[in-house]
Order: C-alpha cells, then sequence, then structure tokens
C-alpha cells in the first residue's frame, strides 16, 4: 500500500473562498490531469470536487513533501493561481500516503470528513469520481481494490451506526433555513445550474409543494430533465441576461469558477421589482458576487453560514464517530491480506500459460512418438492425467504463495 496517496484541500484547513479557486472546470480536468500523470509518472489518478473539498487520489513512488505538493499543484492549476495563494494554500493542505491515505479516502466515503458529518451525498461523490476517472481510463487494478474496500467501509458505516439517522446534509441544512424564512408555496424560484446539489434541493422543495419553477443551466438537456421532474420550464444559461420571468428566490450552484450572478444581470433579473429576495448560493467558490449581498436586500443563504448547525451536528454524532472509526480500523486489517493475495496473482499471471505451453511441449514434441504409439483408451487416460497435473500445477503453487506472503510479512 506504499504507492497510495492523497492530496486534499478541505473545508477544515482553507476557507472556502480559497477552496472554491482549486476546483478544477469540467473542460479543463482531463488536460490537466494529463499533464500530472505525464509529469510525476503517475499510473493511476483521479480527482474529486465537492462544495468542500478538493482532493487527487493517485499511486506513485514520490514522498508527498511541500516541493512536491507546490509542483503539483502549479502543474494542475498553470497560472491560474497567484504564487503566494499557491504558497498560503501548500501550507494548509493535507497529504496521506499509504495506510494513513486509505484511513482518509474511509473517512471522507462514509462523511465523517464531512462539514455535515452523516451526510450521504459524499458517497455517491466519491463514486460518481472515481467511476467517470475508471471509464476514461485514468486508474487501474489498484485504485480498483482500494475503492471497493471504501464503498464497502462507507456501506457498513451507514448500515451499523447511526451516524445517519435524520440525517443532516448541506442541501437540507439550506433548506430548513429557507423554510424557516416561511416562503409562499407559489414563489418564483429560479433554479441556476442543474447538477446533483440542485437536484436534491429541489426534491425537497417539491416534496414541499412548491410549484413555480425555471431551471437555468449550460447543458439545456439537463435544464430540461430537471425542469420535467419539478413541473418547470427549462432556459440555457445564457438566457439569464434577458430573463424577464421575475423571482422570489433564486437557488444557485454551478462549477463556474467566478460569480455569475453580477450587480449587472441582478438589475436585469430585479427589473425593477424592490421587494426583498432570497438568494440560495451552495457553490464554491460562490456564484453571487459580493457587491450584489451588500447593495441589495437579500437574505443570503451560504455554506458558511451553516457551519454552527454542521458543528452541532459534529458533537451531537460524536459516538457514532467512534463507531464508525471501529469499523475502519477493521476494513483496514482485512484489506491487508487481500492486497497481498492480489500482489501473488498478478505476479504468477503468466504461470497458468507457461504450463500450458509445457504440457503442449511435452505431448507433441519432447514425447511426441511415444504418445502417437499408445491406443486411444491409454492417449485418454493420459490427457485426463495431464490435464489433472496442469489444474494442480497452477492452483497448488498459488494457494500456497498466498498463503506465505499473507502470513508472512
Amino acid at each position: 500500500m506504499k504507492y497510495l496517496k492523497v492530496i486534499a484541500f478541505t473545508h477544515k484547513q482553507i476557507d472556502l473562498k480559497e477552496l472554491g479557486c482549486l476546483v478544477l472546470r469540467n473542460e479543463f480536468v482531463d488536460d490537466r490531469l494529463e499533464l500530472v500523470k505525464a509529469k510525476f509518472d503517475i499510473p493511476e489518478l483521479f480527482y474529486l470536487g465537492t462544495c468542500n473539498r478538493v482532493e487527487f487520489v493517485f499511486t506513485a513512488d514520490h514522498s508527498l513533501d511541500k516541493a512536491f505538493v507546490k509542483d503539483f499543484l502549479e502543474t494542475v492549476h498553470g497560472d491560474d493561481l497567484r504564487n503566494e495563494q499557491i504558497l498560503s494554500i501548500v501550507e494548509n493542505c493535507c497529504v496521506y500516503e499509504h495506510e494513513d491515505a486509505l484511513n482518509h479516502l474511509m473517512r471522507v466515503a462514509s462523511s465523517l470528513e464531512s462539514l455535515v458529518v452523516g451526510e450521504k451525498e459524499i458517497l455517491a461523490q466519491v463514486r460518481k469520481a472515481y467511476e467517470d476517472f475508471k471509464a476514461k481510463k485514468y486508474t487501474g487494478d489498484f485504485l480498483r481494490l482500494v475503492m471497493n474496500c471504501v464503498v464497502k467501509t462507507a456501506k457498513e458505516i451507514y448500515t451499523y451506526t447511526n451516524i445517519s439517522k435524520h440525517p443532516v446534509s448541506i442541501v437540507s441544512l439550506a433548506y430548513r433555513q429557507l423554510r424557516d424564512l416561511k416562503m409562499c408555496y407559489h414563489s418564483r424560484i429560479l433554479l441556476i445550474g442543474a447538477g446533483e446539489t440542485n437536484q436534491n434541493i429541489a426534491k425537497y422543495l417539491k416534496k414541499h409543494t412548491f410549484t413555480n419553477f425555471s431551471v437555468f443551466n449550460r447543458t439545456f438537456s439537463k435544464a430540461q430533465y430537471l425542469a420535467k421532474e419539478l413541473g418547470g420550464k427549462a432556459y440555457q444559461l445564457e438566457e439569464l441576461e434577458n430573463c424577464g420571468l421575475g423571482f422570489d428566490v433564486i437557488i444557485t450552484c454551478t462549477s463556474a469558477t467566478e460569480p455569475i450572478i453580477s450587480e449587472a444581470l441582478y438589475k436585469k433579473l430585479l427589473n425593477g421589482d424592490l421587494s426583498p429576495k432570497v438568494i440560495v448560493d451552495l457553490a464554491i467558490p460562490n456564484d453571487v458576487a459580493p457587491e450584489v449581498i451588500q447593495n441589495n436586500n437579500i437574505q443570503y443563504i451560504q455554506i458558511n453560514s451553516l457551519k454552527d448547525t454542521a458543528e452541532r451536528n459534529l458533537q451531537e454524532r460524536y459516538q457514532e464517530l467512534i463507531n464508525g472509526e471501529a469499523i475502519i480500523e477493521k476494513n483496514i486489517k482485512e484489506f491487508r491480506p487481500v492486497l497481498k493475495q492480489r500482489r501473488v496473482e498478478l505476479a504468477m499471471k503468466d504461470v497458468p500459460q507457461k504450463i500450458k505451453q509445457i504440457k503442449e511441449t511435452a505431448l507433441n514434441e519432447v514425447f511426441a512418438a511415444e504418445v502417437n504409439g499408445l491406443d486411444e483408451d491409454s492417449r485418454k487416460v493420459l490427457e485426463m492425467v495431464m490435464n489433472y497435473m496442469e489444474k494442480k500445477y497452477i492452483s497448488v503453487p498459488m494457494v500456497m504463495a498466498k498463503d506465505i506472503l499473507v502470513n508472512n510479512d
């Protein structure tokens, strides 16, 4: 497990606004990660970006010192970050290697490292991130084994502890704050972004009988899908510029690296309406420019404002954290022999073919004359014996090698 590495930038060490600068735009992800793989000779790699963490999981024979992390970060982000930003981020990032990296991934997937402990969205996000990069051939056999173990562990924690009992996610916290404002069920709601976060908050809104939705998204098909689910209307994201629909609530969560709701755009959206408005901004970095909040009559809900509730959530689940960590420890212990056995399988993967070749050479070349001199029944018996020996010469050494490796470090 010595090659497993994680470089993590999270809400615990880095301000959420600063963290937002590290999120890779979808159209740049592949090119940037190809650069990283090539420069640092990384065989397997995937990237996880959520509302409160950016992480790189990979295999490599590198020591994760600050110089390496700085070089890694500069390669990923190019000229997007100032040198002083990079230095500050490097000082506050977390790095994990070997079993510590596996432990960290298990904690992340089971929400033990989340802003809101017990929320289940993170497991889906981790799985999707891995599957996306697996489909692109960025990962291989080792990370497959690791992620199988990580997902198994997270499922056990959600099943056998009360960590997700009465779950409180970022989305549900945001909805509760919105609900506490006692908005009318006919309120005009603009949903900007049709990704997983907005899909989830939309489910709460639909369940509680909100009905007036307009969905804006860069990919129109996704806007159409979400609008259909809500009984609303779909629009291209650029249509916001000329939107004359009016609104009472904006819920926004996009992957934009700069605010998409500027002061000028907000004035257009208001269209002269001076009544109080609500904005729920769940994007990292924020989708709403600071001057919009400062200069207008807005009730603003963002991830930073949910931290107090999240801290209370953590205290309530303290005992469940202990139970979850015990499950992680058990699974790490069980994973060690699995990994060793896989090493044996890979080391001996050519053995079956070699033995088959030896058998074929013996029958068709070395002892060809003797075999051809046998009667049909004798040849059948010889073939049965040879096939039996072939199987045993493959299976017995494999089992013995696994046993030796597992029981002797």
